[in-house]
């Protein structure tokens, strides 16, 4: 229904800045459907973090992930410069260190798993002290998507997509959700959807719709190419680490098995060297492309602490993210085993 505009009903103005139309509905209907609440499509996940952030009041005390997706670091960075918000940065795989942040909060942002560390947050923990002191709670649920975690088992208040990412899963479109169960919320994240113009477009709900459909296949491939690349990529002596929750010997394995059901198909991993040596192996990759975003069916990879934002809130100079594909996992790992250890030159 490519149409912004439509005949008056008999009780609506049908207009599509806030009226949404079938095709918008049916994509929220349905990831409403897989996270168990009902769902608002933004046009980008970037209009649906700012629904949430700049619909709090001012003088709100936001507790959010010291690492986490740049546009939301810097999105709470610009409302503490402004003068609107106090915002508490803290490691969210710290439990205790968020518990002793949290007294006088009215928020806590949380990602899961987070972006680009790959750590694992105690969701139920987090969310039940946040609600202890009255504070409203959001999950960034983009890396992991509601077949991995669903984060209103945990007793979340709102639920964040970019749905340009596993949702859509064929980097064709940009947008974002936000998925609630209370009737009062969703009715005043849809007023700041009007009221800012984040609606999408209909071609990029029928696009991200069509994702849905496919998500549980490519997701179970992608996790599955994941498991194996994070085993081997640990046991190769050009890498000095690597972030997987599904591997034994990370941090957050643990509650990623306790709470997740998987362990997503993202992968950060260091390699030796300096951070010139880690872009040089994002350069001779050929598969694989060099290229932000991720979810997508091909697969990414990046230096990210190229990006200022993210090295200044500690991303380690030569840590790579990989977003895996659903390609063959022999061709991804003869790809990133000679883009790892490349031929001696000739001298």
């Amino acid at each position: 229904m490519l149409s912004a505009t439509f005949h008056h009903g008999p009780d609506d103005n049908y207009y599509l800045r806030s009226g949404s139309n079938d095709t918008i509905r049916a994509f929220e209907d349905a990831l409403g459907a897989l996270e168990g609440g009902t769902a608002l499509a933004f046009g980008s996940g970037m209009a649906a973090v700012t629904a949430v952030v700049e619909g709090r009041p001012a003088g709100a005390v936001a507790v959010v992930p010291q690492s986490a997706y740049s546009g939301t670091v810097a999105l709470f960075d610009e409302q503490q410069r402004m003068g609107r918000m106090e915002v508490r940065p803290v490691d969210i795989t710290d439990t205790a260190a968020v518990l002793a942040a949290l007294p006088g909060a009215t928020l806590l942002w949380l990602e899961t798993v987070t972006n680009p560390m790959l750590g694992v947050a105690d969701l139920p923990t987090l969310i039940a002290a946040a609600h202890d002191v009255g504070a409203l709670t959001c999950v960034d649920s983009t890396f992991s998507t509601p077949l991995v975690v669903r984060p209103f088992e945990h007793g979340a208040d709102i639920v964040m997509h970019s749905a340009t990412k596993y949702l859509s899963g064929h980097s064709d479109l940009l947008m974002g959700v936000l998925v609630t169960r209370d009737p009062e919320l969703t009715a005043g994240l849809k007023l700041r959807r009007d009221l800012t113009g984040g609606m999408p477009g209909a071609l990029e709900s029928y696009l991200a719709l069509r994702g849905l459909r496919t998500l549980a296949i490519r997701l179970e491939r992608a996790q599955a190419n994941a498991q194996d690349l994070a085993a081997r990529l640990e046991a190769h002596p050009a890498v000095t680490r690597v972030r997987f929750p599904g591997l034994a010997s990370d941090p957050g394995h643990g509650l990623a098995t306790k709470l997740h059901h998987g362990y997503g198909a993202m992968i950060s991993f260091e390699v030796a060297g300096s951070a010139d040596d880690a872009e040089a192996v994002c350069q001779r990759v050929a598969l694989i492309n060099h290229a932000t975003s991720l979810g997508g069916v091909e697969s990414l990879i990046e230096r990210r602490a190229r990006h200022a934002i993210d090295a200044t809130q500690g991303t380690p100079p030569t840590l790579l993210r990989l977003s895996v594909g659903i390609e063959h996992v022999e061709d991804l790992w003869a790809d990133l085993d000679q883009a790892l250890s490349p031929a001696e030159l000739p001298r």
